[in-house]
């Protein structure tokens, strides 16, 4: 089985579903011949042509729309976002169009969509280059929000969302690109969307994340009964596992890399507080970025939440 980075297991994954269906094309800007920003879908057009790999102009909302009538019309588009912070161009065509074209011609039309973009702090680059604002996406009825947080995941939940009906989208977190390897098989497997991941068991306090933000919570928790809940998928949310796990814990720390206010923390830490707040022996606690814009390069360490500050959290809500 092979150690690949997330990078890797992206593009495997395309390549694999290329191969095994016709209708899968990608579009985006640079994602032919230079094979996308980070090199994600590196050689696919020298393999499929550029007639399923498609360079497009420099206009979001062009390509996302014109994928919106490919998907209408038989196909499965891969439209890429080269970050999340240009995707705010694309915003009326995913909310009126793809979100709602099931329900708009009552099922004669489907929307089999992916829309792949990086996003997350973490790599220094420039302004809006580096967003984190999937709450926005998260309040649209009719579109799946997906976040891998490793290599494994990646692919797995890529394939689910490659096969899925309706319009998926899939962030990939552009600090995890290259930082980890994981064992990732090449045979097919698929991870169901809308399911969340028990990344640790525990009995003491539930800590859930997604992205990026896993990485430095199972740094965090040390040797505490930690219980941690890789989300994987945001919309639809699992809040079933979350509510159980709350249940037994009776302690919950939500960590994200997106402000605070409106964050999708804070959906979840209202439903803890709705279903299950009887379990609880301390107030719930999220530990996110500041309510700032996203600072330039130098300050980035200090916008996005620390190990420290995790640990602190987790050791605030066991103390009450």
């Amino acid at each position: 089985m092979a150690q690949l980075n997330m990078v890797q297991a992206i593009n495997l994954a395309l390549r694999q579903e290329m191969e095994r269906d016709g209708r899968i094309v990608i579009l985006g800007e640079d994602v032919g011949r230079d094979g996308g920003v980070f090199r994600v879908t590196e050689g696919l057009q020298e393999c499929f042509g550029a007639e399923r790999v498609i360079d497009t102009p420099l206009s979001e909302s062009a390509l996302v729309g014109m994928a919106i009538g490919m998907a209408a019309y038989g196909l499965r588009p891969v439209a890429e976002i080269q970050f999340m912070g240009f995707i705010y161009a694309a915003f009326d065509q995913l909310f009126t169009h793809a979100a709602r074209l099931r329900s708009r011609s009552r099922g004669r039309f489907t929307c089999p969509l992916l829309v792949r973009t990086p996003y997350g702090a973490g790599i220094k680059a420039p302004e809006l280059h580096e967003e984190s604002s999937e709450a926005f996406f998260c309040h649209m009825p009719g579109i799946k929000v997906v976040v891998p947080s490793g290599p494994y995941t990646a692919k797995g939940l890529l394939l689910s969302a490659l096969r899925d009906p309706d319009p998926v989208l899939f962030l990939e977190p552009t600090r995890l690109y290259r930082l980890i390897r994981e064992e990732v098989p090449e045979d097919d497997y698929t991870i169901p969307l809308g399911q969340a991941r028990l990344a640790c068991q525990g009995k003491d306090v539930t800590v859930i994340a997604w992205g990026s933000m896993l990485e430095r919570v199972m740094k965090a928790i040390g040797p505490r009964g930690a219980e941690v809940i890789d989300l994987l998928t945001l919309n639809p949310c699992d809040m079933e596992t979350i509510l159980a796990s709350v249940r037994r814990t009776g302690r919950a720390v939500i960590v994200h890399e997106a402000v605070k206010s409106g964050g999708f923390g804070a959906e979840i830490a209202a439903t803890i507080a709705g279903e299950a707040i009887l379990y609880l022996r301390a107030p719930v606690l999220r530990v996110t970025a500041p309510d700032v814009t996203m600072p330039l390069s130098r300050l980035q360490d200090s916008y996005l939440p620390t190990v420290e500050q995790i640990s602190r959290a987790i050791d605030d809500v066991m103390r009450y």
